[in-house]
């Protein structure tokens, strides 16, 4: 099969559930449908705007409840475990990842066995507390030692409670404004036992065929990337599977390497190289949203050069502390950094960036307004404020199409 390079990026748009909005109200199940089709939701603390996880859902389900996803770990159909990085994981998925928890050791800077062992005191302290009292949060115990806790100085209790949940000793039951409750993995899945434990190879066989599906188009350096898989084990894995006949080979218009997708996106790929998917959505992206995590990824498939500058120091800023990249009818036309003044009602969009090239129709502005009332109104900050814009006229252009909307008007 031969794709477009227009093709190829429907056919991705389509898989990731972002080509357009579902046709009925979302609802509970629809989230965690949401989250089984993309294999993984990244979980990030930073909230000038909702936490990542609630608004990449929101990007393709529209208003919905963000306490479902809360209820939904609570109910252990989902589980918090090292995927892409931290992500809320489909409980069926558990076996895939209980390699990473046997062998911590190999988790990098998520576990030390070092530490614990020189910590052995405070991880058993911590231990003996769960299993006396039941879930516990890193905030129950005191600190002691005079120290702040800053990032590079977490309590040892809490850094015993983050090692004990990467070697699967302890899991996160729930969340309780945002902050992890653990209890011990035999009270959340007494039924697990090590000897359903899937070969390696086949844990290998199955995140690759997840994440092939969900990209919907790939090359081989994509697939290795999704689920934090190993850029050397990628290429024999997928040559196996293309020999095993588990995944499609296509021709992608301009791609130097080979590209695949999953047999059951064969459908859907059909209807791409046929024009037949026509993206409509108009929406704002978390900047961990699978569609735009990857660098190289966005970069290939929209032109898009994208780098998270919240780690960066503030003068040498290019974009903003935490830019949501927004998504046209299918294309990356720009991006804004925004943050939800809660108390106030208002919903300031600090700057937005056009990107090079794009002409920005009064069409595409009324979406993009569109698009920021109604992510200001499930922030519950109705007020929407533009301070600025590049291009300079864009903001006051925009503004008239928030007004005709009920927007509040430019500063």
């Amino acid at each position: 099969m031969h794709l477009t390079h227009s093709a190829a990026k429907s056919l991705m748009i389509a898989a990731q559930g972002l080509h357009r909005r579902p046709d009925h109200p979302p609802t509970k199940a629809d989230v965690l449908e949401t989250i089984r089709a993309m294999g993984t939701l990244q979980i990030d603390t930073i909230h000038v705007v909702a936490r990542s996880p609630y608004l990449v859902l929101w990007s393709r389900l529209g208003a919905y409840d963000p306490a479902w996803l809360d209820q939904l770990l609570a109910d252990g159909a989902l589980f918090e475990y090292w995927s892409h990085e931290a992500c809320f994981l489909p409980i069926e998925d558990y076996p895939l990842y209980r390699h990473r928890m046997i062998a911590a050791g190999s988790m990098g800077w998520k576990y030390s066995h070092a530490w614990m062992e020189e910590h052995r005191e405070d991880v058993d302290r911590v231990m003996n507390q769960i299993k006396k009292n039941g879930p516990t949060r890193s905030i129950e115990f005191i600190r002691s030692d005079g120290k702040s806790n800053g990032w590079w100085e977490w309590k040892p209790e809490k850094r015993a409670l983050q090692m004990l949940h990467t070697a699967g000793e302890l899991m996160v039951v729930r969340r309780q404004n945002f902050q992890r409750i653990y209890d011990l993995r035999k009270r959340v899945l007494p039924s697990w036992n090590d000897r359903r434990l899937p070969p390696e190879e086949e844990v290998l066989r199955q995140l690759g065929l997840k994440a092939i599906r969900a990209l919907g188009v790939t090359t081989e350096r994509w697939v290795a990337d999704y689920f934090r898989t190993g850029k050397r084990a990628a290429k024999p894995l997928v040559a196996g599977l293309l020999a095993d006949g588990e995944i499609i080979r296509v021709d992608v218009e301009g791609w130097d390497l080979p590209a695949y997708i999953h047999p059951d996106n064969l459908s859907l790929a059909q209807s791409a190289a046929a024009g037949e998917i026509v993206p409509e959505l108009t929406t704002l992206l978390s900047p961990f949203d699978p569609l735009v995590w990857d660098r190289e990824r966005a970069l290939a498939i929209f032109g898009f050069d994208y780098r998270l500058e919240c780690y960066t120091p503030e003068p040498k800023r290019r974009y903003g502390y935490f830019t949501l990249p927004i998504l046209h009818r299918g294309e990356l036309v720009g991006r804004l950094d925004a943050k939800a003044h809660r108390k106030e009602g208002r919903f300031e969009v600090k700057v937005i960036h056009m990107e090079q090239g794009i002409k920005a129709s009064a069409g595409m502005l009324a979406d993009i307004a569109g698009a920021l009332h109604e992510c200001a109104l499930w922030h519950r900050t109705p007020d929407v404020v533009i301070t600025r814009s590049e291009p300079a006229a864009i903001a006051a252009r925009l503004q008239r199409a928030l007004d005709s909307i009920g927007g509040k008007r430019a500063r």
